[in-house]
């Protein structure tokens, strides 16, 4: 049987081994491609796959878990092996990514006291039966068992939120209480405290996450360290994210790129962040807070070696050249690559606004103050409030107080002011005219912060209340709008120019492949095809095309939805086998 252990390198088989590895993320790639995606990191000369476990997608909902279809680690894993891959596991509580909540379950923040990454015991308890029904999952694909997971880590850059060994300790101990046999590794950025904090050292071995300055940040390691012990940079930044607002699609120079990898593997192992960044489908994108909110774009390129949609990049191929010289070589498999489909123009079968299917898509819950999502048992999405706001008068002070994230404000059905983070709570001065007025407001949840220590701050919706010439607005009703199954729009029913509109689409495909929507002339929204969420688009770039994975459409007849939220609805879509950076976006 197979062994791996940590001595003064790494050990496979009483052999030393340099760990190769390259990050890809299961929950961002459709099933169809694991395997395609898992060729391609072999033939680039890896030796392992690195992956996050999302929490947030396997516990849905409070005690309701999921390990099947998109979500099947296990054969992820397995898949992995059956190629002659090792594995290194993340599957700790929190894992950043970029991912909503960091990956945390969005119904933790219902408890008005949750203390999240610390020894809050309801925050325990929640991990305690998680980790139950995970390791479940995977524990006989330890290499100990004859599988391949060779190494586990504990929590994931806690150096840069907290110094709570004892939390650090309880999540070593749950670990192996479910069987967790193979050796532990933290990672940490190399700068301030960060090691310091984050660090277990009799309990796993300390690891870097970093970008550059190799020479200068392996010293701090190895300085670091209690005891000798191979070097690794756990995260290599090989890319980076970007967030809505931003001018550019974030790219980094090839060049200093290979020479990092170069100083990374004359001296150590090195984990790929990202080798295949993929999406974030649906409403998983997360956010980071420096000063403003800055939610993360649907594609997760990371302008790594392969893109979003699969294809080799320049750093792929500089890479590859790179690592063949510190491993031995591979057998290479030709790879095809995925098929693309044009589909042209298709026109609008059926529109309908939002005011005249809200009832269609959720129960309505009426409350004195308004509710926040998390009250409503509500996680991702949108959420719209509505309250008789009186008779015809002058309104002076018109205020929002504690909502997030952004929020469309429409008075007997028409928009009067959208607010975003910073500018929420600027007062709004208008003139009701009928003698009966309604008040709208639409509250979309871009995504909660995924990093640092906002992250106990992230409910969302309306916290605080809404202030009506200087008192509380009260008397109001929810509908919580997730949006989790498109069928129940009504199209039946009437479409209102320049209000949130859902648009369908049909068209059929006498072949399927990957492409790519146009979103540049719609405003804000999210798109579902098949049914599936594709994830979000805005107007404000630097992402203006939305990738659809060719496992998502059928030969055949297909449907297309589109919520658009600021009113600029279109009466087409067109379908191209052109991404983004083939037209100067990105």
């Amino acid at each position: 049987m197979s062994n791996f252990a940590i001595r003064e390198e790494f050990y496979l088989n009483e052999q030393p081994f340099k760990i190769i590895s390259g990050a890809i993320h299961y929950f961002r790639v459709v099933p169809e491609y694991w395997e395609h995606r898992l060729k391609l990191l072999k033939n680039m000369g890896c030796n392992t796959v690195e992956t996050y476990v999302a929490w947030n997608q396997h516990e849905p909902k409070k005690g309701q878990y999921v390990f099947s279809d998109a979500l099947d680690l296990r054969r992820f894993i397995q898949l992995a092996d059956s190629l002659g891959l090792k594995v290194i596991l993340r599957p700790s509580p929190y894992i950043c990514a970029e991912f909503e909540f960091g990956g945390l379950p969005a119904w933790l923040l219902k408890d008005r006291h949750m203390r999240v990454r610390s020894t809050y015991p309801p925050f325990m308890e929640r991990v305690r039966l998680y980790y139950r029904e995970l390791f479940k999952e995977v524990i006989d694909l330890q290499i100990t068992s004859g599988g391949p997971i060779i190494l586990m880590q504990v929590e994931n850059e806690y150096g840069g939120y907290g110094s709570e060994k004892k939390y650090l300790q309880e999540l070593v101990t749950m670990m192996k209480e479910n069987g967790v046999t193979v050796p532990l590794v933290t990672s940490d950025g190399p700068w301030g405290d960060m090691l310091e904090n984050g660090s277990l050292q009799e309990s796993a071995l300390p690891t870097v996450n970093c970008g550059s300055a190799i020479p200068e940040h392996f010293d701090r390691l190895a300085a670091f360290k209690q005891k000798k012990g191979p070097l690794m940079v756990m995260e290599y930044w090989i890319g980076w994210f970007d967030a809505w607002q931003d001018k550019k699609h974030h790219t980094t120079d090839v060049k200093s790129s290979v020479e990092s990898l170069e100083e990374i593997l004359k001296r150590g192992s090195v984990n790929f962040y990202m080798f295949h960044g993929g999406t974030n489908f649906g409403f998983m994108n997360g956010a980071n807070y420096y000063g403003k909110l800055l939610p993360d774009t649907t594609s997760y390129d990371y302008d790594a070696p392969l893109n979003e949609y699969g294809e080799q990049t320049e750093k792929y191929k500089a890479f590859k050249e790179v690592i063949a010289r510190y491993s031995d070589p591979i057998l290479e498999e030709e790879i095809m690559p995925i098929p693309r489909i044009h589909s042209g123009e298709i026109q609008v079968k059926e529109e309908v606004s939002l005011f005249n299917t809200l009832d269609t898509l959720a129960k309505k819950i009426d409350s004195t103050y308004p509710l926040t999502m998390e009250d409503l048992d509500q996680n991702y999405g949108y959420t719209f409030y509505s309250s008789s706001i009186g008779a015809a008068r002058e309104v002076n002070d018109f205020r929002l107080i504690d909502v997030a994230d952004r929020a469309q404000i429409f008075i007997n059905q028409t928009l009067i002011a959208t607010k975003y983070d910073q500018e929420m709570e600027g007062n709004i001065v208008f003139t009701l005219t009928e003698p009966k007025n309604q008040l709208g407001i639409l509250v979309e949840n871009m995504g909660r912060v995924n990093y640092s220590v906002t992250m106990d701050q992230q409910r969302k919706g309306i916290s605080g209340g809404i202030v009506v010439n200087g008192a509380f607005q009260t008397n109001w009703s929810q509908y919580s709008l997730s949006l989790e199954d498109p069928t129940l729009i009504d199209f039946s029913r009437e479409w209102i120019p320049d209000t949130p509109t859902f648009s369908r689409f049909v068209f059929e495909l006498e072949e399927s492949g990957d492409t790519f929507i146009d979103m540049s002339k719609w405003g804000k929204g999210v798109v579902f095809v098949n049914g599936f969420n594709l994830g979000r688009y805005w107007n404000v770039r630097p992402q203006q095309k939305l990738y659809i994975p060719g496992p998502k459409l059928k030969v055949g007849v297909n449907e297309l939805i589109i919520f658009e939220t600021e009113g600029v609805s279109q009466k087409s879509i067109q379908l191209s086998s052109q991404p983004d950076h083939l037209n100067g976006i990105k």
